[in-house]
C-alpha cells in the first residue's frame, strides 16, 4: 500500500469579488453587504487530460472534495450563505490544475466610525480577508491584476453615497507568525439633504417661532408662556430623538452643537419673557407707589389750604374788599401790557428724523422698561442666531476631518 504525501510550499491564491449590493450602514457602527466572492489558486495535484481541448473544466458543488485556503473575514459580525433554490456556490477545476471557487454570501461587518462631523461626515468601512492558520511562509493572498473588485452600477444606499473604493494589503504579525491579509476600503459620504430636511430646517423653524413672543403684548401672559414652553418641549423632544438614533460617544458631534445652541435660543426666549414680566411688575409697583405719594401730598396741600382760609376768615371777618371789574375797558394801558405778555408764539414744525424716530422706540421711563427689553430682543436674537449660523457652517463645511 502506497501513501501519497503532498508538501505545501507556497500557495498564491488570487482574489476577485463583486459587490452586488450594500444593504445598509447603520448607527451600530456596522454595515451589511451582499457579494459574490471568488478566489483562484493553482493546485498541481489536480491536473488532468483535457482530451485535446474538448474538456475546458470540471465543475464541483461540494467544497470539501478539494483543498481550500483557510480564509476568514476578520471584521465579520455575522454572515450566511445563500441556498435558494440551490446552493449559490461552484468550483471549477481547469486542466492545468487551476481551481476557481465562487460563492454568494451576505455579511454584516464592523465599521468603526468617527462621528465628530456627523451628519457632514465621510466614513471609511473596510472588508478584511485573512488566513486563519497558514502563515505567509505557506500561504500568500494576492489581488488579481486589473480590476479585482467590481461594484454594480445601480448600487444605492438610502443615506450614503459610495464615492470610491481602494484595495490594499493588511498583513498581521502575531506571536505565532505573520499572516497574509487583504482589504477593501469603501469610502462613504453621508447624504446631507435628508438631515437638512429632517433636523436643521425644523430646528430653525422652532427657534424663529419662539421669537414671536417678542411681538406679543407683555400683558398676554398665557399666550407667551404657552408659546415658550411648547417650543422648549418640542426642541427637547427632537434633541432626545436625534441622540437616541446615534451610538453614545465621548466627544461632541456637529449635530450636538446645532441642537444645543437651538435649545439655548428657545430657552433664552422663555427667560426673556420672565425678565419682561418682572420689569413690568416692578414698574407697576413703582407707579402705584408714585400715585399714592401724589394723592397723599395733594390731600396735605388741600388740608393746608383749608386751614389757611379758615384762619384768614377768622381774623378779617369785618374787613371789606374792593372788587375790580372783570370787563376790560378799551384804551386801558395796563390791560394791553398784560395781553402782550400772554401772546402765544407758534414755531414751524420740524422735519422728522429717521434716527430719532428709531431711538424713540427705546423708552427710558421706568414704566416702559419691559417694552424696551422686548424691542432689544427683536434685534439681538436674530442677529446672534445669524452669526452662529455663519460660524457653524463655515467651520463644519470647510474643515477636514482629522486623521488618526
Amino acid at each position: 500500500m502506497h501513501t501519497l504525501r503532498y508538501t505545501i510550499r507556497r500557495w498564491q491564491p488570487h482574489r476577485l469579488q463583486t459587490i452586488t449590493s450594500l444593504i445598509s450602514v447603520n448607527i451600530k457602527m456596522e454595515y451589511s453587504v451582499q457579494l459574490t466572492f471568488r478566489e483562484q489558486w493553482l493546485d498541481e495535484r489536480l491536473k488532468f487530460d483535457d482530451i485535446g481541448g474538448r474538456l475546458k473544466y470540471l465543475t464541483l458543488t461540494e467544497a470539501n472534495r478539494v483543498w481550500m485556503p483557510d480564509l476568514f473575514f476578520s471584521n465579520e459580525k455575522e454572515g450566511h450563505f445563500h441556498n435558494i433554490i440551490m446552493p449559490n456556490v461552484y468550483i471549477r477545476i481547469f486542466p492545468y490544475g487551476s481551481v476557481l471557487y465562487s460563492i454568494r454570501i451576505s455579511l454584516t461587518l464592523a465599521c468603526p466610525m468617527n462621528l465628530k462631523l456627523y451628519p457632514l461626515d465621510r466614513q471609511v468601512c473596510s472588508l478584511r480577508m485573512a488566513s486563519y492558520g497558514w502563515t505567509t511562509a505557506d500561504l500568500v493572498f494576492l489581488w488579481k491584476e486589473g480590476d479585482p473588485v467590481q461594484v454594480v452600477k445601480n448600487l444605492h444606499l438610502p443615506r450614503f453615497t459610495l464615492e470610491k473604493f481602494l484595495t490594499d494589503y493588511c498583513n498581521s504579525k502575531t506571536n505565532t507568525g505573520e499572516y497574509s491579509c487583504l482589504k477593501v476600503d469603501l469610502l462613504f459620504k453621508r447624504e446631507f439633504s435628508y438631515y437638512l430636511i429632517q433636523i436643521y430646517i425644523p430646528c430653525c423653524m422652532l427657534v424663529i417661532v419662539s421669537w414671536v413672543s417678542f411681538w406679543l403684548d407683555q400683558g398676554a401672559v398665557p399666550a407667551r408662556v404657552s408659546l415658550g414652553v411648547t417650543t422648549l418641549l418640542t426642541m427637547a423632544t427632537q434633541t432626545s430623538g436625534i441622540n437616541a438614533s446615534l451610538p453614545p460617544v465621548s466627544y461632541t458631534k456637529a449635530i450636538d452643537v446645532w441642537t444645543g445652541v437651538c435649545l439655548t435660543f428657545v430657552f433664552g426666549a422663555l427667560l426673556e419673557f420672565a425678565l419682561v414680566n418682572y420689569a413690568s411688575r416692578s414698574a407697576d409697583r413703582a407707579a402705584d407707589m408714585h400715585r399714592e405719594n401724589m394723592k397723599k401730598k395733594r390731600r396735605e396741600m388741600e388740608q393746608a389750604s383749608l386751614d389757611a382760609a379758615s384762619d384768614l376768615l377768622d381774623t378779617d371777618s369785618n374787613a371789606t374788599f374792593a372788587m375790580k371789574p372783570l370787563v376790560r375797558h378799551p384804551g386801558d394801558p395796563l390791560a394791553l401790557e398784560k395781553l402782550r405778555q400772554c401772546e402765544v408764539h407758534m414755531q414751524a414744525p420740524k422735519r422728522p428724523n429717521c434716527c430719532r424716530s428709531w431711538l424713540s422706540k427705546f423708552p427710558t421711563r421706568q414704566c416702559s422698561r419691559s417694552k424696551r427689553i422686548d424691542v432689544i430682543s427683536r434685534i439681538t436674537f436674530p442677529l446672534v442666531f445669524a452669526l452662529f449660523n455663519l460660524v457653524y457652517w463655515s467651520t463644519y463645511l470647510f474643515r477636514e476631518e482629522e486623521e488618526d
